[in-house]
């Protein structure tokens, strides 16, 4: 009997970790349907975009106070759960504070985590304020219909009822509260509980032990389903983020072929063109599948925090276009593709549907300056001007379906060499006057 909650123990621990593995391995399919692109170049770069963006934050706090206010959470809530290590010891082995033994350095340690945990719940609380009493714009943009809104609102209770379970859980350890060594905020807790006999204490620290366990299990799998997955993808989003300045496009390899044909002095001007080799390429994007995989991998991070939907002129003018909202739905059509090929046992079946139009319409595309806010702002180095300039490309070159502005002056390059409607001839018309 006695080892029945180990037993219990290590279930639960097996099927919280495999669950949040098989998510995982889903999440790491969902993102390879993308299109193979090279990220492995300039690596000293990458890393160290890596450690100062994602891990030292260094983004976020251009707007100081959300920013300082997420460093204490980040960090709080990361080193906090360095103690989740020896939790998962005790619940396996038996034991009670398996690292006690460490004398000073483990009650300095937990004395530490108690500090930030109080810091967390505190920022915790200001960020609720923010989105729920102050209700910053950003927050409530039409984008952020009931999930979005929900989600940013689970994951504040989830971090506010962690850090309490762990303070609680502290408060109520009465051999840990009499050893007086490292409880500079239990110690203020612990007289709303001392009044009890030692069996309720227990009782109290107990069941606070295995709610903060099988909380911070359920807070892991729920990350899948979250926009709080970035978290763990902010690293590899940052490491692989475009290291071109800002405002550089690619060039598509085929165009550029064919205008290196028809610019070389050399070449046979009616000589048929070169016929591809197998299907032709399509241009741009309409769909998911079209994308690259590191343009995925952005729509998974993205934190739906809004900053790059402030500062989008075209939004700000009223126009359709939220950066934001492109990366949430090309996230959402991911999503649905993905279950699309679990249902079908590993293969897509056509749905007929397609991130263009179904999700994304035109008129949001070409609302864009491709002014490059969007990517200077965000925290971790999304990229939704990518996916609107690849799905742009795919409007012009497949669908022939440009404004008639555009047209026009397409029109005006191919006749007279300029994007105004003047013959070459007539060009210089205007100095005689």
């Amino acid at each position: 009997m006695e080892y029945i909650p180990n037993i219990l123990f290590s279930l639960l621990l097996v099927v919280g970790v495999g669950f949040f593995v098989k998510n995982c391995v889903r999440l790491k399919r969902n993102i390879n349907l993308g299109k193979a692109i090279d990220r492995a170049d300039h690596k000293k770069e990458r890393w160290a975009a890596m450690i100062r963006i994602a891990l030292g934050q260094s983004k976020m706090v251009k707007r100081p106070v959300a920013g300082i206010l997420h460093i204490v959470v980040y960090l709080g809530f990361i080193i906090i759960n360095i103690e989740v290590l020896e939790i998962i010891l005790d619940g396996v082995l038996g034991t009670h504070r398996i690292f006690s033994p460490m004398g000073s350095a483990y009650y300095f340690l937990i004395g530490a985590f108690e500090i930030l945990a109080l810091l967390v719940l505190v920022s915790v609380i200001i960020f609720w304020l923010r989105r729920n009493v102050i209700r910053l714009k950003r927050f409530w943009s039409k984008e952020m219909t009931s999930w979005p809104k929900n989600d940013g609102n689970i994951i504040l209770y989830f971090e506010m009822v962690l850090m309490s379970l762990f303070l609680i859980m502290n408060a109520a350890d009465s051999s840990f509260q009499e050893a007086n060594m490292g409880n500079p905020i239990s110690q203020w807790l612990y007289p709303l509980f001392s009044g009890n006999s030692a069996a309720v204490l227990h009782t109290i620290e107990r069941t606070t032990w295995w709610l903060h366990i099988c909380g911070i299990l359920a807070f892991l799998n729920y990350l899948y389903y979250s926009k709080h997955l970035h978290i763990l993808l902010a690293f590899p989003n940052t490491f692989y983020a475009n290291l071109e300045k800002p405002g550089k496009f690619p060039n598509n390899p085929v165009v550029t072929k064919e205008v290196q044909t028809m610019m070389d002095p050399n070449a046979d001007p009616y000589a048929a063109p070169a016929e591809p080799e197998g299907e032709p390429e399509k241009f741009g994007a309409s769909d998911v599948q079209d994308l690259n995989w590191v343009q995925l991998l952005n729509a998974y991070s993205c934190t739906e925090c809004g900053r790059c939907t402030s500062v989008c002129p075209a939004n700000q003018t009223g126009k359709e276009l939220s950066p934001r909202a492109i990366m949430m739905k090309t996230r959402d059509r991911l999503e649905e593709v993905g279950k699309n090929i679990d249902t079908n046992n590993g293969t897509f079946k056509e749905d007929g549907k397609q991130l263009l139009n179904d999700y994304i319409k035109p008129e949001e595309l070409w609302a864009c300056t491709s002014c490059n806010a969007c990517v200077e702002e965000c925290p971790i180095s999304i990229d939704p001007l990518s996916i609107i300039m690849d799905m742009r490309q795919y409007l012009v070159m497949e669908e022939s379906a440009a404004p008639q502005e555009l047209n026009s002056m397409m029109s005006n390059i191919e006749n007279n060499g300029a994007p105004w409607p003047y013959n070459q001839m007539d060009r210089l018309n205007w100095k005689e006057e």
